[in-house]
């Protein structure tokens, strides 16, 4: 009885979060390490002498042409090495966007009438193809599985969709209910403004379950839901999971932990239930700020954060997994604004960065720029 009465005062509790707008708060709001601004922007990098560090090289004039897109704010590759880009088009969410239930406050404006997912040349970064008009309200996540179906999320309509690559018109599958900010609860699964996806070649979906729930959700490739993550015992805790990545050589999934200025990798139980029970790796460092996206290839894991405070530099970290150290940091030469996503190519050659403002996307390509005689 005492069980079902925390899962009942758990639900309530958590669909009445109120989630912030995607906008940078007043630097009071996080914490200060101090006035040395060189430390800062300068963390102690230790790289083993025998391991190759490709640091992303920022490709010039790509793309050649403006895209004339919105917050762009998720990119993926799909088999092709091509950019997949999801964009709000003319919507921006601010203040009045959700009310303090986690309700989308503008469905008089109708979904956006534009194509939101555009397919982009690798080489040029023109547009390929698009498709994606009169379907999403709020688009945030996009991720191009091992297969080429494309899974999004819509944080206005607290859903997770998966399109196969021979239907854009109708998904395949669907996780939540339309408008409906809530907790999965049984049989009923509600999700309340769900960021990310992340999905396993064995076919598990593994969901950032987002601005109000601060968990991960592990579905069966047909929906079904396995486990949460953090679950109720355990003694981590998330605070806005923004971005997800699965790294299965090591069976971890790792979370861009937002407002905890952290990445966190708990055990992803591909390949034993046994190991879900070890303790996350917990990476954190000073300079890391608010991490809004990571990605991975190999033990490696990229990510960027965002504005954070005057004395935390925004830009993109390289970080084994499996040491937990921040190997390397970079940014384009003009520098980052607002990072939203990043996405690796599967060939580990190149790397994509998007932005929410300016609304941009970055090429970057992977170079061991390190002498190791």
């Amino acid at each position: 009885m005492l069980n079902v009465k925390l899962v009942i005062f758990l639900f309530f509790y958590v669909s009445n979060i109120y989630c912030e707008p995607e906008t940078v708060r007043d630097n009071v709001d996080y914490l200060s390490y101090g006035n040395n601004e060189d430390v800062l922007k300068n963390p102690d990098i230790h790289i083993p002498k025998d391991e190759i560090v490709l640091r992303p090289q920022e490709v010039k004039d790509w793309p050649q042409q403006s895209l004339n897109v919105g917050q762009i704010t998720a990119v993926s590759i799909n088999s092709l090495g091509q950019p997949v880009i999801f964009h709000r088009a003319e919507r921006v969410w601010d203040e009045s966007t959700f009310n303090e239930s986690n309700v989308y406050q503008n469905l008089d404006k109708g979904p956006i009438i534009e194509d939101t997912i555009l397919v982009l040349d690798p080489h040029t970064g023109s547009v390929l193809h698009s498709w994606g008009a009169y379907a999403f309200y709020m688009p945030h996540g996009l991720t191009v599985d091992h297969h080429d179906n494309i899974w999004v999320t819509d944080v206005a309509k607290h859903q997770v969709f998966k399109y196969t690559p021979s239907n854009h018109k109708y998904p395949s599958l669907t996780i939540g209910e339309a408008f409906t900010a809530g907790y999965p609860y049984r049989r009923r699964v509600l999700l309340c403004m769900p960021t990310s996806v992340a999905i396993a070649t064995t076919g598990e979906i593994f969901v950032a379950d987002g601005y109000c729930n601060n968990q991960i959700l592990k579905f069966n490739a047909a929906g079904t839901l396995l486990r949460a993550i953090p679950s109720f015992s355990d003694t981590l805790t998330l605070n806005l999971p923004h971005s997800v990545t699965l790294l299965e050589h090591l069976d971890i999934v790792c979370v861009a932990d937002r407002e905890n200025m952290r990445i966190v990798c708990p055990k992803a139980g591909l390949k034993s239930y046994i190991d879900i029970m070890e303790p996350a790796t917990i990476i954190e460092d000073p300079t890391l700020g608010r991490v809004f996206a990571v990605a991975s290839h190999g033990d490696i894991i990229y990510a960027v954060n965002g504005p954070t405070s005057q004395n935390i530099a925004v830009r993109g970290f390289t970080v084994n997994a499996v040491y937990g150290n921040i190997l390397d940091t970079w940014e384009p030469t003009t520098g980052f604004t607002s990072p939203h996503s990043l996405a690796v190519t599967r060939n580990g050659s190149h790397l994509y960065v998007t932005e929410i403002g300016p609304n941009k996307i970055w090429k970057f390509e992977l170079t061991d720029v390190y002498d190791k005689k």
